[in-house]
């Protein structure tokens, strides 16, 4: 038999269950507490178990209630895909964009956005920022419809559309004394300095111990784990370490002398800026559009590479601009 659970005990569920109180979940639906407390009895009765107990004076779902809490957020996020998806039948023209950008891309990414949108004044754009686990948590949810980042995991069905090249280079003090070498320095040199880097997980953290890895040489001393990409270039300059990073973070303090690019063997390493969506996402017009428009002029949107000559190196090897290999493993961005 198919359960009685209506769309409002659901929402009473969720509200209870983020306020730990009947009262405030009455208050924020607009209804009484008695009748509050009503339907979550009937809910209890129909479903056979409790949906809450009480822990220290609060509400806390029971396993029960946390199933239910798992389909009233997808009941919540297909009732809201619908309304804009009516809405995109109702004007075509028009729509929203909710679109998930990795850290490193706030440098660029803002702009190219900016842009669209004097393009397409019509289509409202959200932009959330997060590291790489955060907005690759955002896709295999579905809160993204667009994401702007490095290539994704193998194992997370996705269309890539590429934006351009993202180079990776070591970064120091303008006075370091590795500048004052005539030799050439290789990734073996650099053991004996301290690092500044980015958190366990960080797509920056993971390519750098990579090159590390493919020079065969152990990565060096860490001096301080750092969440930030601003804070490690005020760190750089402050004379605490060298930095592994992204060259589009560090455009504006290369090119005013703020920063200095160590060129070191087998550096840049370029990886691609790609706009990602999950397959299973239902990419209305205007999602389609911005995808569209990153695709084909989100690389001018790119800030210019920092100073300094030098092989560049491509793991794995592909050439700079063309579609990334379609099963790059540990492509982290």
């Amino acid at each position: 038999m198919a359960p009685h659970w209506t769309l409002r005990q659901l929402r009473l569920v969720a509200l209870a269950a983020a306020s730990g109180s009947y009262a405030k979940a009455a208050q924020d639906m607009g209804l009484s507490p008695p009748s509050v407390t009503a339907q979550m009895k009937a809910l209890e009765e129909d479903i056979g178990v409790p949906v809450f107990e009480r822990v220290d004076g609060r509400l806390r779902p029971t396993a029960a209630g946390q199933e239910l809490l798992s389909a009233q957020e997808r009941i919540a996020r297909a009732l809201s895909e619908a309304e804009r998806a009516i809405a995109a039948l109702k004007s075509p023209e028009r729509g929203s964009v909710v679109v998930g950008v990795v850290s490193t891309a706030k440098y660029f990414a803002p702009m190219a956005l900016a842009a669209f949108r004097r393009r397409r004044p019509e289509i409202e754009l959200r932009l959330i920022i997060g590291n790489r686990e955060d907005i690759i948590r955002g896709i295999v949810s579905l809160d993204f419809d667009v994401a702007i980042m490095g290539r994704p995991p193998p194992a997370l069905e996705a269309e890539t559309r590429l934006i351009g090249d993202h180079p990776h280079i070591i970064v120091a003090p303008v006075d370091h004394p590795l500048f004052k070498r005539r030799k050439r320095i290789t990734p073996a040199d650099l053991t004996r300095e301290s690092l500044l880097v980015r958190e366990p997980g960080s797509g920056t953290r993971m390519l750098m111990e990579r090159v590390f890895e493919e020079a065969g040489a152990p990565n060096p001393p860490i001096a301080m784990e750092i969440g930030s990409n601003e804070t490690i270039k005020q760190s750089v300059m402050a004379g605490l370490g060298l930095a592994f990073i992204s060259a589009h973070t560090v455009a504006a303090e290369v090119a005013d002398g703020r920063l200095r690019v160590l060129e070191v063997e087998g550096l840049p390493v370029v990886r691609q800026w790609l706009a990602v969506r999950a397959r299973d996402k239902r990419l209305l017009p205007a999602g389609q559009a911005l995808m569209d428009f990153l695709e084909r002029e989100g690389a001018s949107f790119l800030p210019q590479m920092p100073g300094g000559e030098g092989g560049r190196c491509y793991l794995p090897e592909h050439v700079a601009g063309s579609a990334p290999p379609k099963a790059a493993a540990r492509d982290p961005v």
